[in-house]
C-alpha cells in the first residue's frame, strides 16, 4: 500500500464527489476547529514532517474562547491547568487570575499562535460543510462554504463539546421588537445595558457568570430558571505577577501528572466513602473542601458521592444550607436551593460562582420559576417573554440555553463515509464510535473532546494532547508501515458503547436528564454522552489499543 504523502499540490479538477471545478489542496492531513486541539494538533503534525492546514469558523484562534465574548465569560479550571504543557509556552507566559476571563485567554491563545508560529498554515472565517470518502484514493474530499475544496488522507475534528448553539423553539422570537441574542454570539462591541430591562434565560454556566455581572449594569435584570444550579464558589485569585499560583519549576511534574487525575486536574476523589467518617468529620471535611474553591466539592470528595444515594444527598444537604445563608428572602432560597433535592448533586454540568446567590438580594434583580411547577414559558411577545402567569416587558432578552452539546458540532458538517450514509445518519439513533476518537465507516477520521470520551469532564487542554497525541501517533505508525487506511471495525464500536452505559449506569448521571444525557435537545436519544471512568482508566485504555497494534481497528 502507498505511504501518506508530503505533497502541497493545488490543481482544478472534477471529481465524483460533488467538489467540482474547485481548487483542490492536497494535504496529509485537515484540522477543522482551532480550539486546544486544533493547535496543538497543528504544532505536533507539523514538527513531524506532515502536510497540514487548519481551517477555522472565527475569525481567530480560541474555539469556544473566539464566541464567548459576553460579560463575566471566564473559564472554571484554575491555572496553570488551562494551558498547554510545552515549556516554550509557559516560561514567558503568567496569568493575572487563578481563573482567566475571557479576554485573557483569548491573549493566550495569540501568544501560542506567535509562540508556535501557527498563523502561516491557518485559515480563518472558513466553515467545513461537507466532507465525503472517496473509497479508490482512500482520501477525504473536504469543501467548505467559502469555497475552498481539499483533497485529505486524515480528516481531523477539532469541533468541541459547544460549537452548535440551541434556542428553545419559542414562538414569537422573530416579534421581539428588542434586542434578541443567544449569549455565544455577543457583539465584540459593548452593549449598552445601562437603565435597560434585562432578560436571561438559562441558568447553566454561561447564565451564572451573566447574572453577576449584568446585575452590575442594568436597570432591572430578571433571571429564568428551569433547574437549579448547585454552583459551588470558585476561590477567585486575583495575581501579583510574575507570581503564579506555583512555582514554574514545579510546572513540568505538574503536566506529567495529570493523566493521574479523574478530570485532568491536580486533585482526585478521597481514599474513603462518605459514611466511613462521622458526621462530625464529614462536616469537617466537607468544609475543607468548600474553602478550596474550585471543583473539588465535587470531584475532589468521597468518591460515593456520584454513586451512593445517600452519599450524595449527604453532599447536597451541605451544599443546601451553605447557599441558603446566603440568600435574604426564603421564597428565592426556595428556588435557588430547595429544601428537597431536585436531582443527584453533580450529575448536571456544576458551575463556579462568583457571589452569584447574593445578586438575588439586590432590588434590581428578579428570578423567576419557569420549571414545569412554576410558571413554564409560553412566547416571546412584541415587548419581552410570556409566562403561563404573566407578560414581562424587556429591552434585552439574553438566550443563555446553551448549545447541542458534544455531538452537534460534527454533526453539523456532512460527512459522507464509505458507504455513503452521513453521519448525522448514522447517529439518528445516538453516538457509535470507537474510543471516542473515531467512528466505523469513516477511516481516517479522527476527533478530539467529542462523544464517549472524557470531554466535559476532563480539562479541555489535558484532553487537547492526551487525545492528539493519541491521534499523532497513530498517523506516524500508518507512515511508518505504508498503510494507507484506518478503520474502527462494527463490534468494537459496539463494546465500546456497552462500556460508555456500564459506567453511566453504575452512577446517578444516568438518572438524571441534563446535556450529559442529550436531554436538553428536543428528540435527541437519551443516551451518556461522556465517558465516566475518568481520565487515568481512559488514558490506560486508549494506550493499550495502540501498544497492541491499534486492536479494534482494521489497518490496511
Amino acid at each position: 500500500m502507498g505511504s501518506i504523502s508530503n505533497s502541497n499540490n493545488i490543481s482544478l479538477r472534477q471529481n465524483n464527489n460533488g467538489i467540482a471545478n474547485l481548487p483542490v489542496q492536497e494535504l496529509d492531513a485537515l484540522i477543522v476547529g482551532a480550539g486546544f486541539g486544533g493547535i496543538y494538533q497543528l504544532k505536533k503534525l507539523r514538527d513531524a514532517g506532515f502536510n497540514v492546514k487548519l481551517v477555522e469558523h472565527g475569525a481567530d484562534y480560541g474555539g469556544v474562547w473566539y464566541w464567548n465574548r459576553y460579560p463575566g465569560a471566564r473559564v472554571d479550571s484554575h491555572i496553570p491547568f488551562y494551558e498547554l504543557s510545552d515549556p516554550a509556552l509557559w516560561e514567558d507566559w503568567t496569568w493575572m487570575q487563578r481563573f482567566p476571563g475571557g479576554a485573557e485567554i483569548r491573549a493566550y491563545f495569540a501568544h501560542v499562535a506567535e509562540k508556535w508560529d501557527l498563523r502561516k498554515d491557518t485559515q480563518f472565517n472558513t466553515f467545513v460543510s461537507e466532507a465525503r470518502w472517496d473509497e479508490h484514493e482512500a482520501k477525504w474530499m473536504v469543501k467548505t462554504e467559502s469555497g475552498k475544496a481539499y483533497k485529505v488522507r486524515f480528516l481531523l475534528l477539532n469541533t468541541g463539546f459547544a460549537a452548535r448553539r440551541y434556542v428553545p423553539d419559542w414562538k414569537g422570537i422573530e416579534s421581539f421588537t428588542g434586542n434578541f441574542l443567544h449569549s455565544s454570539y455577543w457583539p465584540h462591541e459593548n452593549l449598552e445595558l445601562k437603565s435597560k430591562r434585562v432578560a436571561i434565560i438559562g441558568t447553566g454556566s454561561t447564565g451564572v457568570q451573566l447574572a453577576e455581572e449584568l446585575s452590575k449594569v442594568a436597570g432591572h435584570l430578571t433571571i429564568f430558571q428551569r433547574t437549579p444550579n448547585t454552583s459551588l464558589p470558585m476561590g477567585q485569585v486575583n495575581y501579583d505577577r510574575p507570581k503564579q499560583a506555583i512555582p514554574k519549576s514545579e510546572y513540568s511534574d505538574l503536566f506529567a501528572d495529570r493523566m493521574k487525575s479523574f478530570a485532568g486536574f491536580s486533585f482526585n476523589f478521597l481514599s474513603r466513602a462518605t459514611f466511613d467518617d462521622t458526621p462530625e468529620q464529614r462536616n469537617k471535611q466537607y468544609e475543607k473542601l468548600w474553602a478550596k474553591g474550585d471543583f473539588e466539592f465535587w470531584l475532589a470528595t468521597y468518591p460515593d458521592m456520584l454513586f451512593s444515594k445517600e452519599a450524595n444527598k449527604e453532599a447536597y444537604d451541605f451544599w443546601r444550607n451553605k447557599t441558603r445563608a446566603r440568600i435574604n428572602d426564603p421564597k428565592i432560597a426556595d428556588i435557588l436551593a430547595p429544601m428537597q433535592q431536585r436531582h443527584a448533586f453533580g450529575c448536571k454540568r456544576i458551575s463556579l460562582e462568583l457571589e452569584y446567590f447574593e445578586i438575588f438580594n439586590k432590588p434590581n434583580v428578579s428570578l423567576i420559576d419557569v420549571s414545569k411547577t412554576g410558571t413554564p414559558i409560553q412566547e416571546i411577545t412584541a415587548q419581552g417573554i410570556k409566562t403561563t402567569e404573566q407578560e414581562f416587558e424587556f429591552d434585552f432578552i439574553v438566550a443563555a440555553t446553551g448549545y447541542d452539546a458534544i455531538t452537534g458540532g460534527i454533526r453539523q458538517i456532512n460527512i459522507k463515509g464509505v458507504t455513503g450514509e452521513s453521519l448525522s445518519e448514522y447517529w439518528n439513533d445516538g453516538a457509535k464510535t470507537y474510543l471516542g476518537l473515531a467512528v466505523s465507516g469513516y477511516p481516517n477520521m479522527f476527533f478530539t473532546y467529542g462523544p464517549q470520551a472524557p470531554t466535559a469532564l476532563c480539562n479541555g487542554p489535558t484532553c487537547a494532547e492526551l487525545q492528539g497525541n493519541w491521534i499523532i501517533q497513530a498517523m506516524e505508525y500508518m507512515r511508518k508501515k505504508g498503510l494507507r487506511k484506518i478503520d474502527a471495525q462494527k463490534d468494537s464500536e459496539r463494546k465500546w458503547k456497552e462500556d460508555i452505559w456500564k459506567f453511566a449506569n453504575a452512577s446517578l448521571l444516568s438518572e438524571v436528564d441534563s446535556w450529559y444525557m442529550g436531554t436538553n435537545i428536543p428528540g435527541k436519544p437519551r443516551e451518556p454522552l461522556i465517558y465516566l471512568g475518568g481520565v487515568p482508566t481512559y488514558y490506560k485504555t486508549i494506550h493499550d489499543v495502540a501498544a497492541d497494534g491499534y486492536s479494534g481497528f482494521t489497518l490496511c
